[in-house]
């Protein structure tokens, strides 16, 4: 994790900068903005790693954040730190584009363990680990490159969205549990990661929606199924 460079936005003056303190100790490097506003502005300006956003920020919220990030970067890791924890705030952050939900007070090992967990789902995939390419009815689909293809109309993918196509063509017509696909993506098989894997299979339906043979079916009990008759 040594040199990743953190955008980390924290309106509490105190909190952000003993968690700039530790991720700087952890080797990363950290910009620290205190509102949603000079939060945009420093990704637009600069490169970065991983995104950590707080929700209530004033001038723009993390929600807002989000999604403005997601406009433009599909494959950025964006952890959530917030004391937002209600179950309709943790939907809506998985809704607004981020990989992980964080609640405080949460201990900076805790942090540390998600942000290697979500960077290491965004590592590029090696041709030696696994089928590249897939042909899923009149789809194309191009892993390492995101891509859904179709009569020469792409689409580009969020990661998440890329992995969990990914698995379930990996066993076509046949059902990956959903534990097993919950564990292998989310590294969390928990009720907030269900969730938001429902949202991601909601969208790759949509995706997929203009070839009737091909179907994502969820079998109740058991998991999911992608269906290419």
């Amino acid at each position: 994790m040594s040199g990743h460079r953190v955008l980390l936005l924290e309106d509490d003056a105190s909190l952000g900068a003993v968690l700039q303190e530790h991720l700087q100790m952890q080797g990363f490097t950290v910009t620290l903005c205190t509102d949603g506003v000079q939060g945009s502005q420093a990704f637009k300006a600069n490169e970065f790693d991983i995104c950590l956003v707080d929700i209530m920020m004033p001038r723009k919220d993390g929600f807002s954040f989000a999604e403005d990030v997601r406009r433009t970067d599909s494959e950025i890791p964006l952890i959530f730190l917030t004391a937002k924890a209600m179950k309709e705030d943790k939907i809506q952050g998985f809704k607004a584009g981020c990989d992980d939900y964080v609640t405080k007070p949460f201990s900076i090992e805790e942090l540390m363990l998600r942000i290697q967990a979500v960077m290491r789902r965004r590592r590029k995939p090696t041709e030696a680990e696994s089928p590249t390419s897939f042909e899923i009815g009149s789809y194309s689909f191009d892993y390492p490159r995101q891509l859904l293809t179709r009569n020469e109309q792409q689409r580009k993918l969020t990661p998440r969205e890329a992995d969990l196509l990914r698995l379930l063509c990996q066993s076509v017509n046949r059902t990956v549990r959903r534990e097993d696909a919950l564990k292998q993506i989310w590294n969390d098989d928990g009720y907030f990661a269900g969730r938001s894997m429902d949202v991601f299979i909601s969208k790759l339906r949509k995706h997929l929606k203009d070839d009737p043979r091909v179907e994502i079916l969820g079998i109740h009990g058991k998991g999911v199924r992608l269906v290419v008759g």
